[in-house]
Parts: structure tokens; C-alpha cells; sequence
């Protein structure tokens, strides 16, 4: 990866609509995407990943008044992922998470399995109950699986754009989300830039020294 590349380059705004991802290039995101941790592996999310032109017009059409500047984004874009996250955090989730995890023999040694799902409960219930912030600890988790995928999606070739400019009850009635316990958090619009209008000026950032304290 070109780190110096990606410290200097504006994330794309327009996208070229006449390129698309290629489905090989695109299911290797997904699978980077599917694989992004979460803390105690709870994995929160569910994405919906826009391919046709009738799934991102439904998502155009459903930003909301106030967000419709963005429309092009989304219909110029190859591909747009809905990532969403649940609402809350019942029972059958969190043991289809260990059920999965038993599967798979992530910890061989059962006793060591059931220690961690022991101290899994604790955690929830100190977010649950103690830090009354379960839900914002979630969206946390869908942040950062959005944020390393940009940094694959940029090792493939491919521009990745997040949105936070939509109404998230509109976006969720018009794919019906919160029927699945789940509600729109962030999008993240995929493709190729649009070469007549890519950024060319030099990034803004504070200098080093007003951003880090050395202890």
C-alpha cells in the first residue's frame, strides 16, 4: 500500500458512471468487509450492497429533502453499501454469534469458550446497563468496519466514499430495515473517479505538532 499516495489525495466526490467495478474486485471487498472485527465479535451490522441501477434509484429517490445534492453521487457510483446496524442487542443474536463461533472452533478448549462468553455478557451488560451507550458502542463497530474497508477498497484500485447526508428513516422504509432489528448508520458510495473532476488541490490538515503530544 502507498501510504503517501493516500496521505495526499482528496476522497473522490464525483464518480465516473460508466466504469463498474468488476465482480471479482468487488467480491474481494466484501469478503475484506464480512471479515472487518468488532468488539467481542459481536458483529452488529447487516450491509446491503446497491449493483442496479433500480437499488441505487431507490436509494436517490429516499435521502430525504434536505440531502438530495447527494443523489448523483449514489447513481453515478458502481456500487453503494448500506451499512447498517441493530438496534438493539436481543438474546438470539448473541447466541447465534457463539453458536458460530463454537462452529468454527475458535477457542478448541470448550472451557475457554465459555470464559469468554461469560465475559462477553459482562461487557454488554457495563454498556447495557452501566454506560447506557449500547447502541453508540455499535455504530462504533459498523465506523470502523467502514473505515478499514476504505482502506482496502483504495489497496484495490477502488474510490470509497462515505455519506452521512440522508435521513436515515426514509432510507430505512424504502429497503425496509428496521423490520430486520437493523437501522441505516452510513453509506459508502464505491467506483471509479470522474477524471473532469478530480481534486487537484493540496489536502488542509493541521501541522504535527498541534495534533500529537509525545508522553
Amino acid at each position: 500500500m502507498d501510504l503517501g499516495k493516500l496521505m495526499n489525495k482528496h476522497l473522490t466526490r464525483y464518480f465516473d458512471p460508466g466504469k463498474t467495478i468488476p465482480e471479482e474486485t468487488l467480491q474481494q471487498l466484501l469478503g475484506f468487509l464480512r471479515s472487518t472485527p468488532s468488539s467481542t465479535n459481536v458483529q452488529p451490522n447487516h450491509f446491503y450492497v446497491l449493483a442496479t441501477p433500480e437499488g441505487k434509484e431507490r436509494l436517490a429517490a429516499n435521502l430525504g429533502e434536505r440531502f438530495q445534492d447527494n443523489s448523483e453521487k449514489i447513481l453515478n457510483a458502481s456500487h453503494t453499501v448500506i451499512l447498517t446496524t441493530r438496534a438493539d442487542l436481543p438474546e438470539g443474536h448473541l447466541q447465534a454469534v457463539f453458536d458460530k463461533e463454537r462452529a468454527d472452533g475458535r477457542f478448541p478448549d470448550p472451557a475457554k469458550q465459555a470464559r469468554w462468553e461469560s465475559m462477553t455478557r459482562d461487557f454488554l451488560n457495563l454498556r447495557n446497563y452501566g454506560y447506557k451507550d449500547l447502541n453508540h458502542w455499535m455504530e462504533k463497530q459498523t465506523y470502523l468496519a467502514m473505515g478499514l474497508t476504505m482502506m482496502a477498497a483504495a489497496e484495490l484500485g477502488v474510490e470509497a466514499m462515505p455519506l452521512e447526508g440522508f435521513d436515515p428513516t426514509s432510507v430505512d422504509k424504502a429497503f425496509k430495515i428496521r423490520e430486520t432489528g437493523h437501522t441505516t448508520t452510513v453509506l459508502l458510495a464505491l467506483g471509479y473517479p470522474d477524471p473532469a473532476k478530480v481534486y487537484s488541490s493540496p489536502i488542509s490538515r493541521f501541522e504535527t505538532d498541534q495534533l500529537f503530544t509525545f508522553v
